[in-house]
């Protein structure tokens, strides 16, 4: 009778969703941080008479920080525990925000925009694969998936802080960086409670915290659903121990390793291929939509319909990863964006543009679901924070480029040459996962990653 083959036969009940609440409140903050950006640029140039490559320069500013702080917060993830790095990541990013709010000048205001970027990057890397280690395996796709979905609440924020705090005061693109920063004050303090991930203590060789983890857990989900606990399966595999230490050097060589190195292709391929298309999109939309002659305020309205499609796109997906596996969902879902995208580079009226662009908030948000849910299950426990962490962090590099390429893009081809380009990226990821993806719905992850295939077997990977 094995921790792990206890922790997996608990039902999901009011301690998970506890876990997926608490977490999930992380990734609202995160996606208001990555989001306001885009209504903060016309006030800011303003503010400071700034030129379009400057401009740009502040819509790369968040991703370009999320890159740094997913490789950091990946590192230490595997090396000091998940919980501490969320609990430090959530702390600096609210520290720079208020900076950025305060900022007089330019210069200071893109430096707080790379750091407050740098810890929602580390926030963002670090729950996923943290909550992941909590959850049975029979709904561990749902309920990563739901976890991502969170990040469209907030975007949903920022689309109303842009329409009705920025453009209605003197110093609203101000205030709407407190907004985003302030309740996470609040959230600090919740997370205080939060246990360590079992998976992560028994890897360390921290046996008894892990036992109190588990326990706690099996009590409190005992008393909320009323009912005896289901039997413990036999033969669950456990974390492998005998591990190297965990630094940039030491996770690049494994995660391309000769064992690893397919895996990781196509996870670092789907997180480039989503993540420029969505900041390639959502960094300029209420741009174009200016430049097609919609007025700024309408243009943020139009903004609030296309990021409320975001939540049913979410939720979808999530839904759908246990029926349809990981990669066949993130397969569907690339497959509407890349439709959708190439819909809206053939209109030219507000209302189908609109149109157009919700469908494509849809899809690309469900892929997200996916990806959320797919990156933790290809990583061993000993480096499965590094190993999400420096895909997330390939994935934003597609983020820093896609504000300057779409940019370029729209000046010399225009409205449609945009997301024509866009169409283009993401049927390349739709190929990619479709021929090369790892089915991984309703299996454990030591069955993933600690045995399994022969090429995945703890000795191996470890090499």
């Amino acid at each position: 009778m094995t921790l792990l083959a206890r922790l997996d036969r608990l039902p999901l009940s009011r301690p998970h969703y506890l876990l997926l609440l608490i977490g999930g409140l992380g990734y609202t903050f995160d996606g208001m941080d990555s989001a306001v950006v885009a209504f903060l640029l016309p006030s800011a140039r303003t503010e400071w008479g700034l030129d379009p490559g400057q401009l740009g320069l502040i819509g790369s500013a968040t991703p370009f920080g999320f890159l740094f702080g997913a490789i950091i917060a990946g590192m230490l993830g595997d090396r000091i525990g998940r919980k501490k790095v969320m609990m430090y990541a959530l702390a600096f990013y609210a520290v720079f925000s208020v900076v950025a709010a305060f900022a007089p000048n330019y210069e200071a205001f893109l430096g707080a925009r790379v750091l407050a970027g740098a810890g929602a990057g580390a926030e963002s890397a670090i729950i996923a694969p943290f909550l992941s280690e909590f959850v049975p395996a029979k709904r561990r796709g749902w309920f990563i998936g739901a976890l991502a979905g969170f990040f469209s609440f907030g975007f949903v924020m920022a689309a109303l802080i842009g329409r009705f705090v920025v453009p209605t005061m003197d110093d609203g693109w101000r205030i709407a960086q407190l907004i985003t920063a302030l309740p996470i004050v609040m959230l600090l303090w919740w997370r205080r409670s939060l246990p360590e991930s079992p998976r992560f203590l028994l890897q360390r060789g921290r046996h008894a915290e892990a036992e109190a983890v588990v326990v706690d857990l099996e009590r409190r989900v005992e008393r909320a659903t009323g009912q005896v606990l289901p039997p413990v399966p036999e033969g669950t595999a456990q974390p492998a121990t005998a591990t190297p230490k965990v630094n940039l050097l030491s996770a690049l060589r494994f995660l391309w390793s000769p064992v690893m190195a397919k895996r990781t292709a196509v996870i670092w391929l789907i997180w480039f291929v989503i993540t420029f298309s969505f900041y390639g999109f959502f960094s300029w939309i209420p741009t174009l939509l200016v430049d097609r002659g919609i007025t700024v305020t309408k243009s943020f309205e139009f903004s609030i319909i296309i990021y409320l499609a975001q939540i049913p796109g979410y939720f979808s997906a999530a839904w759908l990863l246990e029926r349809l596996d990981r990669k066949n969902t993130i397969a569907l879902y690339l497959t509407g964006a890349a439709i959708s995208a190439l819909w809206l580079s053939q209109v030219d009226t507000p209302v189908a543009i609109t149109t157009a662009g919700a469908v494509l908030s849809f899809f690309l948000n469900g892929t997200y679901a996916g990806v959320y849910s797919y990156t933790p299950e290809m990583f061993p426990t000993w480096i499965r924070a590094t190993g999400t962490g420096l895909s997330s962090a390939f994935g934003r590099v597609g983020s820093i480029l896609a504000p300057t390429i779409i940019g370029l893009t729209a000046a010399s081809w225009g409205f449609a040459g945009v997301f024509g380009l866009t169409t283009a990226v993401l049927v390349t990821g739709v190929i990619c996962v479709v021929v090369f993806g790892l089915a991984t719905a309703g299996r454990s992850l030591e069955d993933l990653t600690e045995r399994g295939d022969p090429a995945d077997t703890a000795g191996e990977m470890a090499k």
